[in-house]
C-alpha cells in the first residue's frame, strides 16, 4: 500500500497494541487487518496527524470516522470468515470497508451522500483493492441484487433494524447495528438468522451518526 513509511506502520502498531489488543480484542484476523490497513489515508489531510488516537473523526458533511476500537468490536463480534459475502452501509470515507476488503472475498459498501461514495472509491483504487464494491444509494434498504449476505455492518444508528436489511441475511448470516436515539447513545445489536428465527444480542452503548434514510431516520 501507498504512502507507508516506518512513522505510520509504527502508529498503527502501537494502535493495535494499546487499544485493541489491551480492551481484549482477540481476532487474530481483525488485528491483522487493522494493523495493515492505513488510516491516516481515509482522513482529510489536516487530520492525518489524528489518526491512529483513540477516537472518532470528523470527514466532511457532518460524517465521522469512527473510533477504531469500535470498529475492531463490530467486526470481531460478526465472526467473519475468508468467504463471507458482506454488506455494509454507510462508507463513510471508506475505511471500515477497507478493513472488511482485508478480511473477507468481496464487499459491497453502500453511502448515501455522492461526495464520500466517489472519495472512497478514489482511496480504493488508489490502494488496488479491487474486491469492495461502492454503491451510491438508500443502504437502509440494502442492496438486494447482490443478497443474501453472511454478514452485514450497519456503520451508523437507526431507530430500529430495517427490516430490507434481516431480509437480505443469508442462512446463519449475522447483522450488527446501533439502535438508539439519534442524538444519544445506542446500543450495538448482533441479529443473527437461524431458519426463519431472528436471535439478537445486546452488546455496549455506542455514539455513531444518525442512519438516514427510508428505514432510518
Amino acid at each position: 500500500m501507498s504512502d507507508d513509511t516506518d512513522s505510520w506502520a509504527k502508529a498503527r502498531a502501537d494502535m493495535v497494541a494499546t487499544q485493541l489488543k489491551a480492551r481484549g480484542i482477540a481476532d487474530k484476523r481483525v488485528l491483522e487487518a487493522m494493523g495493515k490497513i492505513p488510516r491516516h489515508l481515509f482522513v482529510p489531510e489536516d487530520m492525518q496527524p489524528l489518526a491512529y488516537d483513540d477516537g472518532a473523526l470528523p470527514i466532511g458533511e457532518g460524517q465521522t470516522i469512527s473510533q477504531p476500537y469500535i470498529v475492531a468490536r463490530m467486526l470481531e463480534l460478526l465472526s467473519l470468515k475468508r468467504r463471507d459475502r458482506v454488506l455494509e452501509v454507510g462508507t463513510g470515507s471508506g475505511y471500515g470497508a477497507a478493513v472488511l476488503g482485508h478480511l473477507v472475498e468481496r464487499v459491497v459498501t453502500m453511502e448515501r451522500l455522492p461526495h464520500l461514495a466517489r472519495a472512497a472509491r478514489g482511496r480504493f483504487s488508489n490502494l488496488d483493492m479491487d474486491n469492495v464494491t461502492v454503491i451510491t444509494g438508500d443502504g437502509t434498504l440494502g442492496y438486494p441484487l447482490k443478497a443474501p449476505y453472511d454478514a452485514i455492518l450497519v456503520s451508523a444508528g437507526g431507530p430500529s433494524v430495517p427490516k430490507a436489511l434481516t431480509d437480505q441475511l443469508a442462512p446463519g448470516g449475522r447483522l450488527m447495528i446501533p439502535v438508539g436515539a439519534a442524538e444519544f447513545l445506542q446500543n450495538l445489536l448482533l441479529i443473527e438468522r437461524h431458519g426463519a428465527e431472528l436471535r439478537t444480542t445486546v452488546h455496549e452503548a455506542v455514539r455513531f451518526v444518525p442512519l438516514i434514510g427510508e428505514q432510518g431516520w
